[in-house]
């Protein structure tokens, strides 16, 4: 069983020369038959034959067009295929080596110091070519990149604007094409391709449509580095939003943000140990939802940073939270603002002083009992369990009287006696050296 073929397809160019070869050959017949025809008919066949040929041009000429425009199509659509800055450039480069049938083609663009640095070099087997075969014609890139025109040469080295160049002599450039990309009339770098060993290569026709192809082309590279741009500055506003989430985790001091609708959108692990709630339970959520008792205090002071613009700092309240009671707190409140210091909400900074204030209730309770002066006598870091021995001079005292002046004196008049004429001893007993 044989096998369906398909017939290559027949372009209309094809159809009609083919059909002025059958008119050539019917003109040629009629001339060399002995038969006369008539001098009309023979002048017919002529100026048909004529016409058939200037057709055909025409319709050659429209079919390039339109091979060209088909083509403009497919890189377009090929060249916006990928927002990778690498990945559009060599897909563009192929692409121009291809359409024009140059032996190598060079893409250049601007950098930040305005200058035109080689991106991507290609020959047309599709390989990178290395940077010792970058020998390419500067004085057609430097004119292109000053006057943002295309140039398109047939043979450079007979060129009267090229002819006498260094460099198109000594790299024996003959064919070279160089547009110029510009994006939003700013010119952003230059196409180069070549062919070093044939003339003609390149036409008016392929300077026009590489000019429209850079258009395209410059467009899609705009996009691709401003896409990197953009991936390049997420990647550093994530890392740079880890390193705060690691300082806001690290630090002591409790840090909780809100919004301009009182809504919690940042809480630090500080805060969650110092207020007993977890930051996932409270952001999203309003202050008076989450910590109603704390609201509560700081409603009045929220609004004065808000209204006045300026920071609270310094303030100390004592708010009863359910998970841990009554707290001794300490709060600095600063406006939050953005890029354009517009206010945003507040930034609320906390300490605990609960156990501070503990320890100095205790330690005021002791110098009631203790003298100061042995107390500063105590170091800390020296005391051992068990006690240290010493040798100590004890005064011993009783005041005369004392149990029946008690029996008429409530405790507390009795205590504060007694503080009396323990305070004098005291004093006389620390001033002896």
């Amino acid at each position: 069983m044989s096998k369906a073929t398909t017939s290559p397809k027949i372009t209309p160019g094809q159809k009609l020369k083919y059909i002025s070869e059958q008119v050539d050959r019917l003109k040629e017949l009629l001339e060399s038959t002995s038969t006369d025809i008539p001098s009309n008919i023979q002048a017919a066949f002529v100026q048909i034959s004529k016409q058939m040929k200037i057709i055909e041009k025409e319709v050659s000429v429209l079919e390039g067009e339109r091979r060209d425009l088909l083509a403009l199509t497919e890189i377009g659509r090929i060249v916006n295929s990928s927002l990778q800055v690498e990945d559009v450039l060599r897909i563009v480069m192929d692409t121009i080596i291809k359409l024009t049938g140059a032996e190598r083609g060079f893409l250049m663009l601007r950098d930040d110091k305005d200058e035109l640095t080689m991106r991507v070099a290609r020959n047309w087997e599709q390989e990178s070519i290395q940077d010792s075969d970058f020998a390419i014609s500067k004085t057609v890139i430097n004119r292109v990149s000053s006057e943002k025109k295309a140039i398109v040469t047939t043979n450079a080295q007979e060129d009267p604007r090229f002819g006498g160049q260094e460099s198109i002599i000594a790299y024996g450039l003959r064919s070279i094409i160089c547009v110029p990309l510009i994006v939003k009339d700013e010119f952003t770098g230059v196409f180069y391709a070549d062919n070093r060993i044939q003339s003609g290569i390149f036409t008016e026709s392929e300077r026009d449509l590489l000019a429209a192809f850079g258009d395209h082309a410059a467009v899609a590279i705009e996009n691709a580095r401003l896409f990197e741009s953009i991936q390049k500055t997420l990647a550093e506003v994530t890392e740079l939003k880890n390193m705060m989430d690691n300082i806001f985790s690290s630090i002591a001091s409790g840090v909780i943000t809100a919004d301009l609708d009182d809504k919690i959108t940042l809480c630090n692990n500080s805060a969650e140990r110092i207020l007993g709630y977890s930051a996932k339970g409270m952001i999203g959520k309003g202050l008076n939802d989450t910590l109603p008792s704390l609201a509560k205090d700081l409603s009045n002071y929220i609004k004065e940073v808000r209204q006045e613009d300026h920071p609270i700092l310094g303030m100390e309240l004592s708010p009863t939270i359910p998970e841990r009671g009554q707290l001794d707190l300490l709060f600095n409140l600063s406006p939050l603002k953005d890029a354009v210091k517009t206010t945003q909400g507040v930034a609320i900074v906390l300490d605990d002083l609960t156990e501070k204030k503990r320890l100095e209730a205790q330690r005021r309770l002791f110098e009631r009992m203790v003298p100061p002066a042995v107390i500063d006598q105590i170091d800390l870091n020296k005391i051992r369990l068990g006690g240290e021995r010493a040798q100590i001079t004890t005064l011993f005292a009783d005041v005369r009287g004392s149990t029946k002046i008690g029996e008429s004196l409530t405790p507390e008049e009795l205590v504060k006696i007694l503080n009396l004429h323990l305070g004098a001893a005291a004093e006389v007993v620390l001033s002896v050296e």
